[in-house]
């Protein structure tokens, strides 16, 4: 093209080009579908984890009962201590006190290693199913005592909030480890192996290793997190429904007419009320569990001068205002020429 000199805005005419053009756009369009295929096919890995946690993830939310998955889960996370220290070797090379160690940070153990050996007639005599079974009798009768101390209600307040809580960092954590997993995948292609069929492989073996972390750290929450049950107040009543009260009754004072209905009131709240105590509302609060997040998002970030200013923002008024609607700041404007531009705010 430079040796025929032809000018840059006269357009070619050629079906050599013509063909050359075709070709080459070809060979990108089933490139680039290619990517878009490949990239699919990682999606999909991630998807079926994520249809298993959110499976769970919507139990936890719709309010089911957790108490048989929870000692489900105790009792897969002691065996799984068993079964690792216990599974080669003689029973004088096991380490039970490491073990015990374990069983402490699960649960509050009632025994010791030397009682367990005293029970069962010496250390030749003992089998890892034999400390399975004895550890998990004894932590079901642990949660048993648990719950009778916080109560039926609050504990299955305190396995829901632990259970979303801990599923839904170590989710958070999976994805960011996936990631990782998948910027690096394509190395495996230069050892002759298929770069999907190891991130299939590796992904599930992270996968399988964010469930059981899942299991142990929420049965360890379970029975050490602190839990306060308070009692939730009765709204008193308001002065409105008071002075209606009072101008309803003839013949009394309004003060009077209030105490009369504040002791009606009353006699109808005992007369409607369940006669059992355990049925009384009552509020579960778990530190570092489902607290309430703040109204306002506060930050720190430095000044020119070298110190640290707090800074604070509110939510945003401004949510669910269309581009060119008139902003609702009263300016006249529209709202993508005055609050809604990124850069004016």
């Amino acid at each position: 093209m430079e040796r025929l000199n032809i000018p840059e805005d006269q357009p070619i005419e050629s079906g050599m080009v013509s063909k050359a053009i075709a070709s080459a756009q070809g060979q990108v369009e089933t490139q680039n579908f290619e990517t878009r295929k490949n990239v699919l096919k990682y999606d999909e890995v991630l998807n079926r984890q994520r249809k298993v946690i959110y499976a769970e993830r919507r139990k936890v939310l719709e309010g089911q009962d957790l108490r048989d998955q929870m000692m489900d889960m105790l009792e897969e996370v002691l065996r799984g201590y068993v079964s690792e220290e216990t599974g080669e070797g003689d029973p004088a090379d096991w380490d039970l006190d490491k073990l015990w160690r374990a069983f402490k940070q699960v649960y509050p153990i009632t025994f010791t290693v030397d009682e367990f050996i005293d029970e069962n007639g010496g250390l030749e005599n003992i089998t890892g199913r034999l400390i399975a079974d004895r550890v998990v009798e004894d932590a079901h009768t642990a949660y048993e005592a648990r719950e009778s101390e916080l109560g039926e209600e609050a504990m299955r307040e305190v396995e829901r909030r632990v259970i979303l809580q801990v599923m839904d960092r170590k989710w958070r954590e999976h994805l960011y480890e996936m990631d990782y997993l998948q910027e690096g995948i394509g190395l495996r292609a230069m050892a002759q192996r298929n770069p999907l069929i190891e991130f299939q492989r590796e992904g599930f073996d992270m996968f399988q290793q964010m469930l059981e972390a899942i299991k142990e750290e929420s049965v360890g929450f379970v029975f050490n997190v602190e839990v306060q049950v308070r009692k939730k107040e009765e709204p008193a009543l308001t002065t409105a429904a008071a002075a209606q009260t009072a101008g309803a009754v003839g013949g009394t004072t309004g003060a009077t007419a209030v105490a009369t209905a504040v002791e009606d009131d009353e006699e109808a709240a005992k007369a409607d009320a369940p006669s059992t105590e355990a049925d009384e509302a009552e509020d579960v609060f778990v530190p570092g569990f489902g607290e309430d997040r703040p109204d306002r998002l506060q930050y720190s970030a430095p000044s020119e001068d070298g110190s640290v200013e707090r800074h604070s923002e509110s939510t945003d008024e401004y949510a669910g205002t269309a581009r060119n609607s008139p902003c609702p700041c009263g300016s006249g404007k529209k709202f993508k020429k005055c609050h809604g531009d990124p850069a004016s705010r």
